[in-house]
């Protein structure tokens, strides 16, 4: 074995200055906060889901396209109303939550360019980030599928 030789002071005071300009690490503090706003925003989805599957009666198709609707509704409003951004800067990735995520993503660039106008800067804006999400996610999609496919056939 070798043995590991002494520093020098010099070696050892740049050692020092190197602990005391580095930056803490906030990775644990930041994995909680995701967590937590990830799980409420989750729970918050469970809710619409129960209220629709007990109080409305809906058949599963209906709780699934109702909770949808509730999710984008409630991350496009938070995000018009300037909300969702703040909680994003807070909760990291667990803002990020995909249907939540996703409004997020479509009308954030939407209320970015408003001063442009109605179309040229809303609606064509709108599916800046949108657009490749979709290409993105229905492709892998269809990967997914025809891997299945093979495998199950």
């Amino acid at each position: 074995m070798e043995k590991k030789r002494q520093k020098t002071p010099q070696e050892q005071r740049y050692q020092q200055q190197v602990k005391e300009k580095m930056p803490r690490s906030k990775t644990l503090p930041q994995c909680l906060r995701a967590f937590v706003v990830g799980g409420l925003i989750c729970c918050i989805g469970q809710a619409v889901r129960a209220f629709g599957e007990n109080t409305l009666a809906l058949d599963p198709d209906g709780v699934a396209a109702l909770t949808a609707i509730v999710m984008v509704f409630l991350g496009a409003t938070l995000t018009g109303l300037g909300v969702y951004d703040k909680i994003g800067a807070w909760a990291g990735a667990g803002s990020v939550v995909p249907i939540t995520g996703f409004a997020n993503s479509i009308v954030s660039p939407a209320m970015e360019f408003k001063r442009e106008g109605l179309i040229l800067g809303t609606a064509a804006k709108m599916f800046t980030i949108a657009g490749p999400v979709l290409v993105y996610g229905i492709g892998a999609s269809v990967v997914v599928g025809l891997i299945t496919c093979l495998l199950a056939g």
